[in-house]
């Protein structure tokens, strides 16, 4: 993993003026990954880990300066090109990922909500993440000021990322011609959700579903009907592929467009009345199986639950108080360098929060994960000083 970073990250550019540098930018980097790993959630908590680990980063790391202060910390990850960062972290992932045929690669966008400042009247950051849902892997991150420039930054992200193969969702913010072009450009596939923002289309395309799928004499059978009985919740799911309805004059305009999936699930509540029933559109450019396309739009939640949910919970990300943009956006791409370092081990049962923990306490499960199961970390000479 180390090795990786050396690699990934030796074009990463260093903002400091040379001739005042004590540290070298890639041990610093290193000591932030590993204190964010350990549980670190400031720049003082990442300081306070070099010192306390000291003796054992030196093992692999040039330290003959110390361990840097809190404040070097924190400036150098305020004055980093933030877009630069950001290409080296792909690199990184990429180098690691397995090739995985028709991968589900989720974009969706989370707010960073403590990261508002009052007296400058500036709004929280808002980051559109890639993630790959079958490895439960961080792909690349894109920050904007708002919920609102989702539609902006995702083209930026999709040209970042090497989609070709794989199948790309996206919520209704991302349901755009220009954005399923982007996709169809990289010979990649898409599958949009499509809301009332698309007006005409998702009016056609609701009349169509509810004449040919959901009324009581629809012509068009369920390709999939089954029950779900988790966590107290009875969840009914019905889904329909409908390739006619592809050919609406309202989507005639539509790019590289082959069905439209209707989704429809009914839940009710364990010693409750309560019955609850929603139908899903989503517009896709796949020609493939039915069922792959309904865990396809299944698996397009994993970005909630396995990504911003574990930054959230794990990482305590909405409760990190940042005022600076890049500094904001500089520490969440380290924790998603943690939280992908800590998912790629598979050698124990623990939690993610158990492996933090471990990592933190022993040394040489820190080394494990840094290193890819070595028991010691690469010398000096093989490594970053080399």
């Amino acid at each position: 993993m180390v090795d990786g970073i050396v690699e990934s990250f030796s074009e990463l550019s260093d903002p400091r003026r040379p001739g005042r540098v004590q540290h070298k930018l890639l041990d610093i980097l290193v000591i932030a990954v590993s204190a964010v790993i350990a549980g670190a959630e400031t720049w003082t908590d990442i300081a306070n880990y070099g010192a306390m680990k000291q003796a054992w980063l030196a093992t692999f790391l040039d330290l003959s300066d110390g361990v840097p202060s809190h404040d070097t910390f924190r400036r150098v990850f305020t004055l980093i090109n933030p877009n630069n960062f950001e290409q080296c972290f792909y690199r990184w992932v990429t180098g690691y990922a397995e090739a995985l045929d028709r991968e589900v690669i989720a974009i969706d966008g989370k707010t960073v909500r403590r990261s508002f400042n009052k007296g400058t009247q500036q709004g929280p950051l808002h980051i559109v993440s890639a993630f790959a849902t079958e490895q439960g892997l961080s792909l690349g991150q894109l920050a904007v000021d708002g919920k609102s420039n989702e539609i902006t930054a995702v083209p930026e992200l999709l040209d970042s990322l090497s989609l070709a193969g794989n199948i790309v969702t996206l919520d209704a913010m991302g349901c755009q011609r220009a954005i399923a072009q982007k996709i169809l450009d990289q010979q990649a596939d898409y599958i949009l959700a499509l809301k009332g923002n698309q007006g005409n289309r998702h009016k056609a395309v609701v009349n169509y579903c509810e004449a040919a799928c959901l009324s009581r004499s629809a012509p068009l059978k369920p390709f999939y009907d089954a029950f779900d009985e988790t966590h107290g919740r009875l969840v009914r799911r019905r889904a329909w592929v409908c390739p006619e309805a592809s050919e609406l004059d309202a989507l005639r305009d539509w790019p590289g467009i082959r069905n439209v999936l209707a989704i429809e699930t009914i839940r009710s509540v364990a010693h409750s009345h309560e019955v609850q029933a929603e139908i899903r559109y989503y517009l896709t450019s796949c020609d493939d199986a039915p069922e792959v396309l309904v865990q396809a739009v299944r698996r397009h939640w994993a970005i909630e639950n396995s990504l911003h949910w574990v930054l959230d919970v794990t990482f305590r990300e909405d409760d990190a108080r940042s005022r600076d943009k890049v500094a904001t956006r500089s520490f969440a791409l380290l924790r998603k360098m943690a939280l992908n370092s800590v998912r790629q081990d598979k050698s124990n049962k623990f939690s993610l929060r158990g492996r933090r923990q471990n990592a933190g306490w022993n040394n040489d499960y820190m080394a494990h994960l840094l290193f890819g199961g070595a028991k010691k970390p690469v010398s000096a000479e093989n490594g970053f000083n080399a």
